[in-house]
């Protein structure tokens, strides 16, 4: 709404100018520097129908030509981000000093844009005064009696003195760009003028020795350069003069940062004493000691009663000569060292022996080379002490072994502790189940007995073992759990004492062995695949399948008839192979030479050592397919679209090849009816490419019922049959190569001696 002038301020003599308008945009106006840049203006020229007049080149540059004759810039845009700047002081007066005035220098901004004023003070170290923004920016008004107007740029100058609300202000200086400005504008400005000087300043320049001097020892730089730096020695105090006295073992820190000392006492269990293990708090230790020194003796000064009785009407000063103080010494790290006798307020420690820190130290610092620990006065006599063991009661035969030695510890026993660091390491790991099966038969004066045959679990995690009993049908024996998975205890040992008994260990099983296990003999005839894998992986544990071993003690047994091993055992020339020989030939050639010196799984070890790599299957394709086709139409399981869309989902680049362990969680997680053996022997028979990834196109064609179906075979338990993989015959190939074995075994002819005559 706008008004006339003319017109008073009543109701109805207002109106609205926007009337009968369309646009309500905000204009802008803009005049073109040169290509591209243009200038904002403050209000464009309207020529002759209020047509905007193109701008002249004198529009872009404004200039001091009288009003009128070019365009006029608004100040907020013509002195934008531009001041003036003087140099002043002023006056100041201090009545607490002996000068009864001070000067201050100060900066006096005044600014071009809206003609205020601000004025700041530069700081000055250790000054004592509140200094920066003296007078915050605005415009300051003229002193009276013409407070009608501002302070301008007229009243501004050098040798003015402006007075800005009471206070004077003398201009004694300017920059460059004021005296330039202030030229241009017709306003001479005069040469500089020097500040006078202050009297405290020229004081403070003076030096005085001071009435009372600083004695503190600066120990800033010991202390950076040794933080954390300690010497470490040990010794003892004898105190065995007193009653009951003994030999304190004692523990002695040196602070290199504050030269201070700390002393612990070592006490040893079960001695009678329930002081505290600190034995000299961290402090200086002085090297003589009379009394306890009295209250402010360790003062920095010494402070004297000049004149006066009472307090009120006395004087007193520092003592400058220091009369009266007694100078102590302390110890210090070179009064420290293996040997040193020191005075612990009375007590008399002797330091034997210094850690390999403090070695380094002295050995750097004072070139000693010599450290020899000193002996305790009483070291042989306590290498003569017998030490004393707890009394174990002997095991009664009730509960384990562990179980009931927990009961001679506490009134509340708790659970044996179990080896979690052995159990993490041969926990269940993917197909690494750190379990090893082996075959065994009953050894028994009943022959109802020799027929029986079972399966022995050796856990690795805690040793224990389990058996299974594999019982033939209608032999009057039951196929279940023989034995449970527990710890089993060897025979021929006394087990009714407080020494604990020993424990049947993996590397007790291989083949060939008899074991007894709770009163029952067993004799070891085979293991599976993976134990036989497993014990030659880790043949420092077990000694039975370390080919360097058994091929030593071959080399040592052969090496007399070694000429006459050749000619009776060695391969037939007749044969298609002459290389390679039968394993049974090598086993009778062994057993006949080695006797009962050589076990069956060590020679089963130099076997599958030296093994062509021909090896049989006992269960072909075929077989295997025809297992699981009986198995699927068993079980009734028609999921084979959804297995084939799981694969495909798996395989994004329909490669048509995956992993052995990602097809093996596929068929886990689709739930195929089929036992983990039998997966794993399917999977043992489909195609491979080079990489070892299985083809799951063959799976698919394999496990489909309705394509190309097999003949059904005779039901087996595949619990007990598929999964021992290890066959009547041991795991060691169609043959063996009889020139490596030769060549390993490094016998010469020449070596042998007096092979002829045998």
């Amino acid at each position: 709404m706008q008004r006339s002038t003319a017109l008073p301020v009543l109701p109805g003599f207002n109106f609205d100018p926007r009337i009968g308008q369309t646009k309500f945009h905000k204009p802008q106006h803009f005049g073109k520097i040169h290509t591209g840049v243009y200038y904002l203006s403050e209000k464009a020229k309207c020529g002759i129908g209020g047509q905007p007049l193109p701008f002249t080149e004198q529009d872009r540059y404004p200039s001091l030509y009288p009003r009128g004759e070019v365009q006029v810039l608004p100040p907020w845009l013509a002195f934008d981000n531009q001041r003036l700047m003087f140099k002043a002081y002023f006056q100041e007066t201090v009545q607490e000093r002996w000068q009864s005035f001070q000067i201050r220098v100060v900066i006096i901004s005044f600014f071009l844009e809206d003609g205020t004023i601000k004025i700041s003070e530069p700081a000055v170290d250790n000054s004592g005064l509140e200094q920066g923004v003296l007078v915050r920016r605005q415009r300051i008004p003229m002193p009276d009696p013409v407070r009608y107007r501002y302070y301008d740029i007229i009243d501004l100058n050098i040798g003015k003195e402006p007075e800005f609300f009471s206070r004077v202000y003398k201009i004694v200086d300017c920059d460059k760009f004021t005296r330039i400005f202030l030229n241009r504008c017709g306003i001479p400005v005069p040469d500089p003028i020097d500040i006078p000087s202050d009297p405290y300043n020229e004081r403070r320049k003076v030096e005085i020795f001071p009435k009372r001097p600083n004695r503190k020892i600066d120990t800033l730089a010991k202390f950076l350069s040794n933080d954390r730096k300690v010497l470490r020695f040990y010794g003892y105090w004898d105190d065995r003069e007193t009653a009951y006295g003994v030999i304190h073992d004692l523990e002695l820190h040196f602070y290199l940062a504050d030269d201070t000392i700390e002393i612990k006492e070592n006490v040893p269990p079960n001695s009678g004493r329930d002081t505290g293990f600190m034995f000299i708090k961290r402090m200086k230790l002085p090297k003589s000691f009379s009394r306890i020194d009295p209250p402010g003796a360790g003062d920095p000064l010494t402070v004297l009663n000049v004149i006066g009785e009472n307090t009120s009407s006395s004087w007193y000063i520092v003592d400058s000569l220091d009369t009266g103080r007694n100078a102590r010494e302390f110890y210090t790290e070179k009064d420290l060292m293996i040997g040193s006798q020191i005075n612990v307020f009375g007590r008399k420690v002797v330091l034997t022996d210094i850690d390999s820190y403090t070695k380094e130290y002295y050995r750097l610092k004072y070139g000693i080379e010599d450290f020899t620990p000193l002996e305790r006065p009483d070291a042989k006599k306590e290498s003569e002490c017998k030490s004393v063991e707890k009394y174990i009661p002997p095991y009664n035969g009730f509960g384990s072994y562990e179980d009931s030695l927990g009961n001679c510890f506490s009134l509340e026993p708790k659970p044996p502790k179990i080896d979690s660091v052995k159990f993490f390491d041969y926990d269940k790991c993917g197909f690494e189940s750190h379990v090893l099966r082996f075959r065994a038969k009953l050894v028994s004066n009943i022959p109802e007995n020799n027929d029986r045959h079972f399966i022995i679990r050796v856990f690795l995690t805690d040793d224990t073992i389990s058996i299974f009993e594999l019982a033939v049908r209608n032999s009057g024996f039951k196929r279940c759990l023989f034995q449970k998975r527990m710890q089993v205890m060897m025979p021929g040992q006394d087990i009714y004492t407080n020494k604990k008994p020993k424990y049947y260990e993996p590397h007790h099983f291989y083949i060939g062995a008899r074991v007894s296990l709770c009163d029952f003999h067993f004799q070891i005839t085979s293991a599976d695949i993976y134990a036989l894998r497993y014990m030659e992986l880790h043949c420092n544990q077990f000694p039975k399948a370390n080919i360097k071993l058994i091929m030593e003690k071959l080399r040592k047994a052969l090496k007399p008839v070694y000429k006459q091993f050749l000619n009776e055992f060695g391969p037939e020339r007749a044969e298609s192979d002459p290389d390679v020989i039968q394993y049974k030939h090598l086993r009778e050639a062994l057993c006949k030479y080695l006797g009962d010196k050589i076990t069956e799984h060590e020679m089963i070890t130099v076997a599958r050592h030296f093994s062509s790599h021909e090896k049989k299957e006992r269960h072909i394709r075929e077989y295997i397919r025809s297992l699981v086709h009986g198995e699927l139409n068993r079980q009734l399981w028609s999921e084979l679209d959804r297995l084939e869309e799981d694969l495909h989902h798996v395989d994004r680049a329909r490669t048509g090849y995956l992993p052995r362990n990602e097809l093996y969680t596929i068929l886990r997680g689709c739930r195929l009816p089929l036992d983990v053996e039998l997966i794993n022997s399917m999977l043992d028979h489909l195609c491979k490419n080079e990489e070892g990834k299985v083809d799951y196109n063959d799976l698919l064609q394999f496990i489909n019922v309705k394509i190309n179906p097999v003949v059904p075979t005779p039901p087996i338990n595949i619990k007990s049959d598929l999964w021992w993989a290890s066959e009547k015959e041991p795991d060691c190939g169609a043959g063996i190569d009889w020139c490596q074995f030769l060549k390993e075994l490094g016998i010469q002819e020449e070596d042998h001696g007096g092979g002829d005559e045998i």
